[in-house]
């Protein structure tokens, strides 16, 4: 059993370095930047138990929040996570949680998929929401600025974290599998 905890929390550490790492990989399209942190939070579900997908990205949150640049862009601080973008990255709790909560459950792609999609959705309707508050948009304009873009690649985000989750899992020991998911 410990053996299995100190698994999960070295899985988590791990993950929330690589949602660091591909949160850097950004394109400027606007005052949304593009990035592969959704890639990221996908994989930390699909890769952890609920409880560890859900504490490993609080900790990337609360990492963040005190200074440590972990968010696109090389950034942190509160400034970002209360700025334009907080809510799209709060949001990744969603992702993470929902994701991991569809994966652990055993149930068949065609629901895991369908709970990662919401999961997807519900960081949208967070972002987007704050978004227009801090900015007086209107929620068109929101949507045509801060999600329509992302639809599309967000999707493939999904799909990769899935084939990559799979990947590492099929690669790994079986009492190591076990400790994970």
């Amino acid at each position: 059993m410990k053996y299995q905890k100190t698994m999960a929390l070295c899985t988590g550490a791990m993950l929330i370095t690589i949602m660091a790492g591909l949160s850097q990989l950004v394109i400027s399209i606007g005052p949304v930047p593009f990035n592969l942190g959704v890639l990221g939070a996908f994989l930390m579900g699909l890769m952890l138990r609920p409880r560890y997908a859900l504490l490993s990205m609080l900790c990337y949150l609360i990492l963040g929040g005190l200074g440590v640049p972990v968010f696109a862009g090389f950034s942190g601080g509160p400034q970002v996570l209360f700025g334009m973008t907080g809510g799209y990255i709060v949001g990744y709790v969603f992702i993470s949680y929902m994701s991991s909560l569809a994966e652990t459950a055993g149930l068949s792609l065609k629901f895991k998929l369908s709970v990662m999609i919401c999961s997807l959705v519900l960081c949208y309707v967070l972002g987007t929401c704050w978004f227009m508050y801090l900015s007086n948009n209107s929620f068109m304009e929101s949507l045509a600025v801060c999600v329509i873009p992302f639809i599309i690649p967000d999707l493939f985000k999904l799909a990769a974290a899935l084939y990559l989750a799979s990947a590492i899992k099929k690669r790994l020991p079986m009492e190591l599998r076990n400790s994970l998911t």
